[in-house]
């Protein structure tokens, strides 16, 4: 993919096997995932462990990037939650030099490749992806789409600032 078409997917790992999640990558042309998950491993989808996802996606052609480190809703910095224990506060995440350098990788690697950022949720309206991620990248003119379970696509879209996640109401 050229950026010139200014196209990044987004997609959750949610349940699916690994044979299903990489036909949901190759019907729509991704030759990298891009895993942005706070901690790359999961409890219930043990296929979906970053070791195991690492090696299957190589095996299919699928190239495995691990930035959630920087793009991760849940950052390791007790800083940038609201009142202690309370959700991440999105807008002070996104201001972060870590975050933004986490953004630039992520177009680096859009300029070379077919993307798709990871996470694991299945619909991305509940998901830092759609929340943080998209919204940063629509704000910068590219459009976004997010890969559903069942393989349809839906229209990244802006969220209005007061109804979501950014730390409460605007």
């Amino acid at each position: 993919m050229a950026m010139s078409e200014h196209l990044i997917y987004t997609i959750g790992h949610s349940d699916h096997s690994v044979e299903e999640f990489v036909a949901l990558l190759q019907k729509h042309g991704v030759t990298s995932v891009l895993d942005v998950r706070s901690q790359p491993y999961s409890r219930w989808a043990h296929q979906f462990n970053r070791e195991a996802l690492t090696r299957d996606l190589e095996a299919a052609g699928v190239a495995y990037h691990f930035l959630g480190d920087a793009l991760g809703g849940r950052p390791a910095d007790p800083a940038l939650y609201d009142a202690g224990d309370g959700p991440p506060d999105y807008r002070r995440l996104e201001q972060t030099e870590t975050y933004q350098a986490g953004i630039a990788r992520l177009l680096d690697l859009a300029r070379a490749e077919r993307v798709a950022v990871m996470c694991g949720e299945g619909e991305h309206r509940h998901c830092h992806r759609h929340l943080l991620i998209a919204q940063t990248l629509l704000e910068r003119g590219l459009r976004v789409l997010h890969i559903q379970p069942d393989g349809c696509v839906v229209e990244g879209e802006r969220v209005a600032r007061q109804l979501d996640f950014w730390g409460g109401l605007a």
